[in-house]
């Protein structure tokens, strides 16, 4: 039997409750529905949803009928007629091909509503090292986690790198409604929820849904405890499908490979994509940053992308993209860029970004000083 065969419980009923990797005691919440679905918390829902999404006409209008919209979206729910208008798909080519899924205005308020309840109590079962989608999380402190123990790890261990293949468009939705099941009894809300994972076929849920992101974290939370519980993996960190061990053996690294790789296909129904086995000494590229022991920089492909948003004036991306390098050695390649290319473009920048090239210069001025003294 499989390690979360044995770990899986058995349908509770009153009384009985689920474990957390921590050891307490957790019961399945029940009595959700009415809580997630009132009046006031669909208000709360349509707050979270126009963030950021004022401007879009979508918006604009669920909110002149704001009063009808959220009541009709209040009836068809308890009444059980509610179900999400088909999606709007397109397709986006960076930084690879993606199909994505743009769900209705009105079906946005629903997901929020949803996510309002149920993120904090699964968010409780995560392990602390998975860093996408969470509060607190992040793509910058997935790779501060990921410096800091290449740091403390002997340069000559080594790095176990992983990746799911296709991760949304291979999660198979029978498999992720029974992990909502594990920790939500309540089987009205189960429902409403799995309608946010339906796609053609048998595997794969819609990229694109805000739920997506917090079903993927579920999804692949049963892998977090394997590795850090029964492999008992100290310095393990994982950003939505992209799992990163280190400080291993070799012997480890082809061992562990074998063991997970068993898990993602008994357990879950998933294959990797690709595996990589190095030496911590020559870094890891993780969450769109290379990135060793002493140094950090961002991904050529980001450099190239940057180069190009200077020469069109692009100041968005370009602002974007210094907010991503800001705590990489990159940053002052990136602004002798702006200058040599572009210098008009750099009065343009925010405030707190010339500030960064300042402090740049700063530094280096420092540098040179101690290099010169050293000298």
């Amino acid at each position: 039997m499989s390690w979360l065969g044995r770990n899986r419980l058995k349908r509770p009923v009153s009384g009985r409750a689920d474990r957390t990797s921590r050891g307490c005691i957790l019961k399945r919440a029940g009595n959700l529905f009415e809580k997630v679905f009132s009046k006031e918390n669909l208000y709360q829902a349509y707050l979270d949803a126009r963030k950021g999404k004022r401007k879009k006409k979508a918006c604009y209008r669920f909110t002149v009928n704001l009063g009808a919209n959220l009541k009709s979206l209040h009836d068809e729910i308890h009444a059980g007629t509610y179900h999400p208008q088909p999606y709007f798909e397109f397709t986006v080519h960076e930084p690879k091909e993606r199909k994505i899924y743009a769900p209705a205005f009105r079906d946005i308020v629903v997901q929020h509503a949803i996510y309002r309840h149920i993120y904090p109590i699964f968010n409780r079962t995560f392990i602390d090292q998975t860093y996408a989608c969470r509060k607190g999380g992040g793509t910058h402190k997935a790779s501060d986690y990921t410096q800091a123990a290449l740091q403390t790890s002997d340069p000559e261990s080594y790095v176990l790198k992983l990746d799911v293949c296709k991760f949304f468009y291979s999660i198979p939705r029978k498999i992720l409604c029974g992990l909502f099941a594990r920790k939500v009894k309540d089987t009205s809300l189960l429902r409403v929820m799995a309608m946010f994972v339906d796609m053609p076929g048998d595997v794969g849920i819609p990229i694109g849904n805000l739920l997506s992101q917090l079903y993927a974290l579920i999804c692949l939370n049963p892998v977090d405890h394997f590795i850090k519980r029964v492999l008992k993996v100290k310095k393990y960190v994982r950003y939505v499908d992209d799992m990163v061990l280190i400080g291993l053996t070799r012997a480890q690294c082809v061992e562990y490979r074998a063991q997970i790789g068993e898990f993602l296909r008994g357990n879950l129904g998933l294959l990797y994509s690709h595996t990589s086995i190095s030496r911590v000494k020559r870094g890891v590229n993780f969450v769109g940053y290379r990135t060793w022991a002493g140094v950090r920089l961002i991904r050529k492909y980001s450099l190239q992308k940057f180069r190009r948003s200077v020469v069109c004036s692009k100041l968005k991306s370009v602002v974007s993209l210094i907010g991503h390098a800001k705590d990489t050695a990159s940053l002052t390649y990136m602004f002798r860029i702006i200058i040599g290319l572009n210098p008009l473009l750099f009065n343009r920048l925010p405030q707190s970004h010339k500030k960064r090239w300042m402090l740049c210069q700063s530094l280096q001025q420092i540098n040179r000083q101690q290099n010169t003294v050293a000298c």
